[in-house]
């Protein structure tokens, strides 16, 4: 049986409430995860004060309480991680605002290589905000946003989960591109 199968075995013995299935879980997933934690990475300051592997751990833990998800697959769960990891990022950006306000210039771009470039707290929090609202306007686009971006999913694996055509997701992902650049650059 391959890891996938694996996976979705432990996955769904997760959900029926299988303690130790966390345990086997998270070896068979911590280098997919430790990955999308690198592409989340990509872009912040050296010196941010959460880690990748901390961002992982975190987000692992917070997965594996949540035994109402109904995970389907391995490609679900690792789109329901990328969604955990946005929020952790999200969270530690806020505390992190908090801690100190600043100002400054949006320097946020979504490119084509779907990597993050230098974004700062109140960045990350403006972007969070725009997918919101996007989000309220059309809940598929603001998904393919945090899968290519946060997730760091290509087309292909985008089209899976969300089970749509590469050519959708190449038009929606253009579509969601324009729209929230236009909206950010209103935000400055």
């Amino acid at each position: 049986m391959g890891t996938t199968d694996n996976t979705t075995l432990l996955l769904r013995a997760m959900q029926d409430g299988d303690d130790s299935a966390a345990a086997e879980l998270f070896p068979l997933v911590y280098d997919q995860l430790r990955l999308l934690a690198g592409r989340c990475f990509s872009g912040q300051r050296r010196d941010h004060t959460l880690q990748p592997t901390a961002l992982v751990s975190e987000a692992f833990v917070k997965l594996a309480r949540n035994s109402q998800s109904h995970w389907q697959n391995r490609a679900h769960f690792l789109a329901v991680a990328a969604s955990a990891m946005r929020q952790i990022l999200i969270d530690h950006a806020r505390a992190k605002q908090r801690q100190k306000r600043g100002g400054g210039a949006l320097h946020f771009t979504l490119s084509e290589a779907d990597a993050p470039v230098q974004t700062d707290a109140d960045e990350l929090l403006d972007l969070n905000d725009a997918l919101g609202k996007l989000g309220r306007l059309d809940a598929r686009q603001s998904r393919i946003i945090e899968l290519r971006y946060f997730g760091g999913m290509t087309v292909d694996e985008v089209a899976h989960v969300l089970d749509l055509s590469k050519t959708t997701i190449e038009t929606e992902w253009r579509m969601a591109r324009a729209w929230l650049r236009r909206e950010l650059a209103g935000s400055n």
